[in-house]
């Protein structure tokens, strides 16, 4: 199913700097609360709330009950979201804001070639080698051989892997129920995946913590709303650049907040991956067929 946007381009340019304000504030806020919960109990808390925020959409699409063969998609895609918000939690914990948003970029080159792989997409030359110039960009991020890749780096990257391979199953999905249906039930799903790791390692967290991950549901809600905004009022090519936006707030809130160094190649590298993306996001309306590459922002928390 096509989704139809509008010509409303400055609109949806301005809901798109809303969008990645709302998901750095996302990043820093589980940034901020660093290793004080473990990554499991935080991810699943942080679900829990969303669930809670989601319970009438919920609530509706139980009572009427789950569209016919969703259940297997919605329990697969529950247990990929449920790995990925782990190792996406573990990384942030350790790794410096700008880096973990660069990292996460992978996600549509991830569901490109999953596509191609798994669904029978067609993968021409040119989309080839857009997915080249966005793997390029990671390794000029992540510089292995020039300095020591810790555990967070390889946390982030499985994530951007298990975060494609999530969309993959909203692909199937959108088939079958609303965008806030399979919002709600992915909550729903990874709350109950997280819920014996959580219970495996729980420490008890206090009032600061549990204000810190309601806004981390908050602000990714928040996101999700006005990326949906700009989809509506502009199509992809003219709000999917400004997604590199996020990078810069996210290099200047690590800088700022957390005193982290500003890293050219990890901003360099960002860029590439990002113009590999717009670009495939171009030809993709050029050729006037239905998007498959989604933006950075659409994997998110």
């Amino acid at each position: 199913m096509r989704v139809e946007t509008g010509n409303r381009p400055v609109e949806g340019v301005l809901w798109m700097l809303a969008t990645g304000l709302c998901f750095v504030a996302v990043t820093g806020s589980v940034r901020w609360l660093g290793t004080g919960l473990p990554a499991a109990e935080g991810a699943f808390l942080r679900f829990v709330f969303g669930s809670i925020l989601l319970a009438p959409a919920l609530l509706r699409l139980l009572r009427r009950g789950l569209p016919q063969g969703s259940l297997p998609l919605f329990a697969l895609r529950g247990a990929l979201h449920s790995l990925a918000t782990v190792l996406w939690f573990y990384a942030m914990a350790r790794l410096p804001v700008a880096e973990v948003t660069a990292i996460g970029y992978l996600n549509p080159i991830v569901v490109t070639l999953g596509a191609a792989l798994l669904l029978g997409e067609r993968l021409a030359a040119r989309r080839l080698t857009a997915v080249a110039v966005a793997l390029l960009g990671a390794l000029v991020v992540l510089r292995p051989g020039l300095r020591e890749l810790g555990p967070g780096h390889l946390a982030q990257i499985a994530a951007a892997i298990f975060f494609g391979l999530s969309y993959l199953i909203v692909k199937r999905l959108s088939a079958l129920a609303s965008a806030t249906e399979v919002v709600a039930m992915m909550s729903l799903t990874v709350a109950l995946g997280l819920l014996l790791p959580a219970l495996l390692v729980w420490v008890t967290p206090d009032p600061a913590q549990v204000a810190i991950l309601v806004l981390v549901t908050l602000f990714a809600t928040g996101g999700h709303y006005c990326m949906t905004r700009a989809f509506a009022a502009a199509p992809l090519t003219v709000t999917q650049p400004v997604v590199f936006l996020q990078l810069v707030w996210a290099t200047l809130l690590g800088a700022l907040v957390f005193g982290e160094r500003a890293d050219f190649y990890v901003l360099g590298g960002g860029a590439m991956i990002i113009a590999a993306i717009s670009y495939m996001t171009w030809r993709e309306a050029q050729l006037r067929r239905q998007a498959v590459t989604p933006p950075p922002v659409a994997t998110k928390l």
